[in-house]
């Protein structure tokens, strides 16, 4: 892997988690502590991070936590358009699984005309969302917070969807591609992730157009966990061809706002 693209990827992973430690930076790139020590000099110069004793984090997360703001906000205005196209696809007293993630809070954002749901969220930006509706039954794993997500996550989040199952799953993942499927640039929500797509009868994953052709750092799953796949018209007809070639229908989301 080349320094640049090794580094990008560092960058991806910290941003997602949140920290990271030199020496499980080091064993995850197989590169030495000393090379891992310079990459995070760099992106400490590039005012991305700020290391710390043993490691580093992302600048700006208190301020992230405190004003409780997540913090991928690219591509925000196909992320609002996708999540308005997928709450059409759910329906009064469904039963949820909500991921973490920018794109799926903004479906949370655009439940409040259904009635009767039973949510299951490791989001705690969505558990309050969708808490005051006075129908919903929402229900929040436990787990290590997460502070970029605003979400839990480790072992003790995943635990909780062995005791469930839902009939429809919206997920969200960094990367979607026909060579490495489903990647994402941390540990720690894999089990999560994997538990949920177990615990859910129906898998809506939730993926901008920029994800598509995308790889990142650890690997999530098969396509073959995908059922539908909920994106916008930056998406070429020969990858929505090859989604259905996967038997994965595809949902593309009008991006001008509805009057």
């Amino acid at each position: 892997m080349l320094a640049d693209d090794r580094r990008r990827r560092i960058y991806e992973l910290i941003r997602e988690e949140g920290s990271a430690r030199v020496s499980d930076l080091s064993e995850a790139f197989a590169v030495s502590e000393p090379t891992i020590r310079s990459d995070l000099e760099k992106l400490e110069r590039d005012g991305l991070i700020v290391r710390d004793h043993g490691g580093a984090y992302l600048r700006g997360l208190d301020t992230l936590v405190r004003t409780q703001t997540l913090g991928h906000r690219e591509n925000f205005a196909q992320k609002r358009a996708i999540g308005r196209a997928a709450a059409h696809l759910v329906h009064d007293s469904d039963t949820l699984i909500l991921d973490s993630g920018s794109t799926v809070t903004e479906l949370a954002r655009n439940l409040s005309n259904h009635r009767d749901l039973h949510v299951v969220t490791n989001a705690l930006n969505i558990a309050l969302l969708l808490g005051s509706e006075p129908s919903f039954t929402v229900h929040v794993t436990g787990g290590e917070f997460k502070a970029p997500t605003l979400s839990l996550t480790g072992d003790q989040a995943a635990s909780i969807f062995q005791h469930v199952f839902v009939g429809k799953l919206f997920l969200a993942t960094a990367g979607i591609s026909f060579e490495s499927g489903l990647t994402y640039p941390g540990f720690s929500d894999l089990p999560v992730k994997r538990a949920m797509i177990r615990a859910a009868k129906k898998i809506y994953l939730l993926a901008d157009s920029s994800k598509i052709g995308r790889t990142s750092f650890a690997a999530l799953g098969g396509l073959s966990d995908i059922d539908v796949l909920v994106t916008d018209c930056g998406i070429d007809a020969e990858s929505r061809s090859r989604f259905e070639q996967f038997g994965i229908e595809t949902i593309i989301a009008a991006t001008a706002e509805p009057r």
